[in-house]
């Protein structure tokens, strides 16, 4: 059985992917590639196998892994990555055969949310996905255990936790599933109160490696991570930011997508990207300069389709123009808006637009304050222009042009709006 030895360099991998024609494979194992270098990996090469479907036991057949076998052993590989989810049978026959380290690209994906999980929820979202997948391949101490000791594919929950039966992982996964619902029950109550004070948010959401976080700290100077890797920002971060016209919303940055997300990730992306449901307005940010520019964008509008967000205001912005040749090559989705937020180009642009797209800031209503509750009428006076105050048998009534946040904020006060 192979061993994990300590080497003073980046783990150099082989990715495997085996072409069926059920997705463009030479992109995927693309992004594969990036995912691999994400994590830390040196890619030495990649291999892909037209196949009707991929071999049960091993995934390839032995006549390509023989090939891949006397490569490895000439390049001093250090593991394997497969462009897809290996069945924990698969997973063992080919290390077994191969007698070299084997990951599949939920491996490679949990591993790197594992390193980019910073806030409490973000590692708890991060640790149930890795225990749900690691379940059925717990084998005793046998080789999948035995990759626990380091390298990619094996941060997160250690090996004390895997040894335990799988009634205690089941255990763990319930207590952590309890956890997270408390966590959102708390988040919930912080976006019904921003609702309820009349807090308008825009939302950043895209592609991964879109530059968001970027972006973000641009608008913001908010400090996200902005290393150049894919997943740099897992947990939803908001702050504060003043528009030209003045008014003064919550910016919200979101995780990335990815193509194919595995199964067990599904609902952590779904959880900070729930964000956009309660959004004024969407920001879909993708990498201009990335050759699958348009097929990303599309991706974001479906999962936001997903997620019930769809009729939202979303404004489709292409970053990182500075790198691209010629704009007018770009596609153009909806409202659409280029800029660099690394440079800063065309930021001036996408703040007016977000003004333009967020709803009138400014509603003429009346209210009728009853006088045991008449102290919110101060907040109206001091917002907005009054027209008329009027003293009646059922309390003080007002007509005034007063901003959207007070309208929302105070709405069953309101007997007409025009």
């Amino acid at each position: 059985m192979y061993e994990l030895e300590s080497k003073n360099r980046p783990e150099r991998a082989i990715l495997c992917s085996v072409d069926t024609g059920e997705f463009d494979a030479e992109v995927s194992i693309d992004e594969l590639e990036e995912l691999a270098r994400t994590a830390g990996a040196e890619v030495v090469a990649k291999v892909i196998q037209v196949r009707n479907a991929p071999d049960t036991a091993l995934f390839f057949g032995v006549g390509k892994l023989d090939e891949i076998k006397t490569f490895y052993m000439a390049e001093e590989v250090d593991l394997l990555i497969f462009d897809a989810e290996l069945s924990p049978s698969q997973q063992r026959n080919i290390e077994k055969y191969m007698d070299t380290r084997v990951i599949d690209r939920t491996t490679l994906i949990l591993d790197i949310f594992a390193s980019r999980a910073y806030s409490k929820e973000g590692k708890l979202q991060v640790e149930l996905a890795q225990l749900k997948y690691l379940l059925p391949r717990l084998v005793g101490k046998g080789l999948v255990l035995s990759r626990l000791g380091g390298g990619i594919g094996t941060r997160g929950p250690g090996e004390t936790k895997l040894e335990s039966d799988r009634r205690h992982i089941r255990r763990k996964i319930d207590s952590i599933s309890a956890e997270l619902k408390e966590v959102e029950k708390r988040r919930n109550i912080q976006r019904r109160k921003r609702e309820k004070d009349g807090v308008e948010t825009v939302v950043i959401v895209g592609y991964t490696n879109a530059g968001k976080s970027t972006l973000m700290n641009h608008l913001t100077e908010a400090g996200v991570l902005t290393e150049n890797m894919l997943f740099a920002t897992l947990d939803p971060t908001a702050r504060g930011l003043t528009l030209p016209s003045g008014r003064e919303v919550v910016l919200i940055d979101t995780v990335g997508l990815v193509r194919r997300l595995p199964y067990h990730l599904v609902e952590a992306f779904k959880s900070t990207l729930e964000e956009a449901t309660s959004a004024d307005v969407i920001l879909n940010v993708c990498d201009a300069s990335s050759p699958e520019c348009a097929e990303h964008l599309e991706v974001t509008k479906e999962l936001l389709k997903e997620l019930g967000a769809a009729s939202k205001p979303i404004i489709s912005v292409m970053n990182k123009c500075d790198m691209v040749y010629d704009e007018d090559t770009l596609p153009i989705i909806g409202k659409t808006v280029f800029i660099s937020a690394l440079r800063g180009s065309g930021i001036d642009k996408l703040l007016e637009a977000i003004d333009e797209a967020l709803p009138p800031d400014r509603k003429r209503c009346i209210y009728l304050f009853p006088y045991d509750d008449i102290a919110p009428s101060n907040e109206v006076r001091e917002d907005g222009t009054v027209f008329l105050e009027e003293y009646t048998d059922e309390g003080l009534k007002i007509d005034v042009l007063c901003s959207t946040r007070i309208v929302n904020k105070l709405s069953k006060y309101i007997k007409e709006i025009f």
